[in-house]
């Protein structure tokens, strides 16, 4: 495959419902200071209220920027949501979908979030396709099974793009203190890229596979050591820019 292209490293913040405009910025100017030069996407999903001020501030410093979530349609009586299109007005290159907490908190299914995907890569935007399984999922040994049911439910109506960015995240590890082990995490991530070859061929190969689930700066090296392994989305450490700091400068 002569124009194969190795699968960008990223690393995701996703802020979740935390911070104010004012504690975005000040978050900003202490971590920019703090970032060695990347050639690799750093992208920061702030609440969608600051999305617009930190992407207009901080847009030219090396950083990209995405929504935490948007609806599927592209405008109406929609109470509360936000689409593609407004959410690329706000600054955003990149948008969550399918976060196991919009799954299991607000009962998002698998074709909602095939429909999400579908919006964001219609509207330019590059979709983070989140997956994982549950404790209880893991424990009866259903796991990989249930990687593979999401995985080809989400994306069973969208071409084949590199455009789109998979993370795999464990839900018993998420805001858990808990981690997959490195090993844990690169055999569910082989998995994930196995069976995204059987949807997609060798494209397959040059899709970026995350993995989310109390990401810090102590396991950081190691996860990224993973071979399958194309960067991490980032929770709880990605609040303080110390730590996003050490998750981002993690190989210098």
């Amino acid at each position: 495959m002569d124009d194969y292209h190795s699968p960008q490293t990223i690393i995701v913040a996703n802020w979740k419902m935390y911070k104010t405009q004012r504690g975005a910025i000040e978050f900003f100017d202490n971590l920019l200071p703090l970032i060695k030069k990347k050639e690799n996407p750093v992208v920061v999903c702030p609440p969608a209220t600051l999305l617009p001020i930190v992407s207009s501030k901080y847009a030219d410093r090396g950083l990209f920027f995405g929504a935490q979530n948007i609806h599927w349609v592209t405008e109406g009586a929609y109470t509360g949501e936000i689409s593609a299109e407004q959410a690329t007005d706000a600054g955003a290159h990149f948008v969550i979908c399918g976060h196991s907490e919009r799954r299991h908190y607000f009962e998002e299914s698998n074709e909602m979030v095939s429909h999400k995907v579908a919006a964001a890569l219609n509207q330019g935007l590059r979709p983070i396709l989140c997956i994982g399984e549950t404790l209880e999922e893991r424990e009866a040994g259903d796991a990989l099974e249930v990687l593979r049911q999401d995985l080809f439910a989400s994306l069973a109506t969208i071409e084949p793009t590199t455009n789109i960015v998979i993370a795999y995240e464990p839900v018993w590890a998420i805001g858990t203190g808990k981690v997959a082990s490195p090993a844990d995490a690169e055999d569910a991530i082989g998995f994930i890229r196995i069976q995204l070859r059987e949807l997609w061929g060798k494209l397959a190969d040059e899709v970026s596979i995350l993995y989310g689930g109390s990401v810090k700066p102590e396991n950081i090296v190691e996860l990224m050591a993973c071979p399958n392994i194309n960067g991490a989305l980032v929770g709880g450490a990605s609040l303080k820019a110390e730590s996003f700091a050490a998750i981002v400068n993690y190989n210098k």
